[in-house]
This record gives C-alpha cells, structure tokens and sequence, in this order.
C-alpha cells in the first residue's frame, strides 16, 4: 500500500493546520502539500537568517519537510508550527555542528575570550545592518529572533526550543538590547559568537 493515497478535497487557506495534518497522517498526500506550501517561505526565511547562505538554506529546507513528513505520525494535534520548527532548529543546529571546526584543549585554551568578540558590531541603524549582526548573537538568541521574525509566538518559540516561555521572553529580551547595542556602535559584524542565550 502507498505511503499517501491521493483523494480530491479541496483546501484552502482557512483550513486549520490540525485538519491538515490529521488528514496528512490518515495518507493524504495533499493535506502535506497545503502545509508545505503553508510554512515553506517560512521555514526556508528562518533558515537563510541563521544561515546566511542561500544554497545551504534551501538545503536545510528541503532536510526540515523530509524530517517531517518522515516522523508527521509522531506529530501531536495543535502543535504542527511549533513542531515543524524544532525540526528546523535541528537542522540547522546540525549544520552548524559539521561547520564547527575542531582544535585541540590546547589550542582552545589560547583563543580570545568570547566576550570580546562582542566589541565588534554592525553597520547602520537600517534593517540590512540588523540581520548582518544577527550571527553575533549567541545561539539561542539567533533562534528566538530568527522565529519571532518567522511569526511564531513566545510560547511556540518555547515549544520549538523546549524551553520555558519565561525563558523564550528572557532570551529575546537580551537578544533586542544586544542588537540595539550592535547596530548603535556602527561597527561591522566580523565574528560569530555560539553559546547560550
């Protein structure tokens, strides 16, 4: 039997994400296309934002929605926003796993203090400058901004990261008075930071 049987419904854009995705686990293979069609400027926005390349965004993309139509069965009703994007969050946390580069505790006790990498900021106080300092927040940071930009709520935010939402305000927070502070300075973003938020 195929994975999805093809039935004629016809959706629209008032259909609630829940339906869709119940008809998506009962085999209907349109159902998923609706939410791709739905979440994929989305998905493919947030991760060209943390990102920062096209080609590998549209790669993570593609990796998110075949991690979810893989494990949509496991997908709880309600939740596919916030579901959809914890996938994407692990895409991305993969990617940037495989771009980090290994060194020895030796020479890892010789690098420069994290915390003055932060010296160094952005540009203008125009929209290009605050995504060009996006990379120079920690990496809980990115993620909470990057999904606020998507148009995901604190709460779902919280649920993508499994964190808290006190936690989610918290880190978005710190993340605005960061970037304030980094378009402010006028300098230019040189340095990714990665850690906490």
């Amino acid at each position: 039997m195929p994975l999805f049987r093809r039935r004629s419904q016809p959706w629209n854009a008032t259909t609630s994400d829940e339906d869709l995705v119940a008809q998506a686990q009962r085999g209907n293979r349109e159902a998923f296309a609706v939410l791709y069609d739905r979440y994929l400027p989305r998905v493919h926005s947030y991760c060209y934002r943390l990102l920062g390349e096209r080609e590998t965004a549209e790669d993570a993309t593609t990796d998110v929605f075949m991690s979810a139509l893989t494990a949509l069965p496991a997908c709880r009703a309600g939740s596919f926003r916030s579901w959809l994007f914890a996938i994407a969050h692990n895409v991305i946390a993969d990617e940037w796993r495989r771009r980090r580069p290994t060194i020895s505790l030796e020479a890892a006790a010789d690098l420069a203090d994290p915390a003055s990498w932060e010296e160094v900021a952005a540009s203008a106080a125009d929209w290009s400058s605050v995504l060009s300092v996006l990379p120079r927040l920690s990496e809980d940071q990115q993620h909470v901004v990057a999904l606020r930009l998507s148009g995901l709520s604190a709460v779902e935010i919280g649920d993508a990261l499994g964190k808290p939402r006190n936690a989610i305000d918290g880190i978005h927070h710190r993340a605005t008075l960061r970037l304030r502070s980094l378009v402010a300075t006028g300098e230019t973003a040189t340095t990714t930071t990665r850690g906490g938020g």
